[in-house]
């Protein structure tokens, strides 16, 4: 297998593998790679602990580092996940928010390993390239939600 030339990685505390497993069943496009193993006892785990998973979200490489406790994750890193209507988007906010995560406001949620996921219907994107009135009245409306009401945001838009 080829090694990308630019790979996000991400530090976990332990759960590397578990995270990767769950977002490969949860986006398309996704896939759980090789899962490297500890050849010896590390500060945060023992040999044959996993150390590294290799895995796909949403069609970007990424690698789990499981590093150990010492740096939490922040909203300085998201993933942002577009949506084509409300069923694609209740569908992986419900599986973040349901799998241990927590709602946050403007579309924004984190899973239970503390990654933040934006989970971006491509109307309110569009209205917000749009500018001007239709964006203010979008952005006003997303304001008030944690998860985002796309005929809220379609009404939003059309004024």
């Amino acid at each position: 297998m080829a090694i990308a030339k630019n790979t996000i990685c991400i530090w976990y505390d332990k759960d590397a593998e578990a995270a990767a497993n769950f977002y490969a069943k949860t986006f398309p496009n996704s896939s759980v790679g090789a899962v490297h193993r500890a050849p010896s006892d590390f500060p945060s785990g023992k040999a044959g602990d996993a150390l590294v998973a290799n895995f796909t979200v949403a069609g970007i490489p990424c690698i789990g580092l499981n590093g150990g406790p010492m740096f939490k994750h922040s909203e300085a890193f998201s993933f942002q996940i577009a949506t084509d209507n409300q069923e694609e988007t209740d569908r992986y906010w419900n599986a973040i928010v349901g799998n241990g995560g927590k709602e946050s406001d403007c579309g924004w949620c984190k899973d239970k390993w503390g990654i933040s996921w934006q989970i971006t219907p491509r109307t309110l994107t569009e209205a917000m390239a749009a500018g001007g009135d239709e964006a203010k009245r979008v952005f006003e409306a997303m304001m008030t939600m944690q998860k985002i009401d796309v005929a809220a945001i379609d009404k939003a838009r059309a004024g």
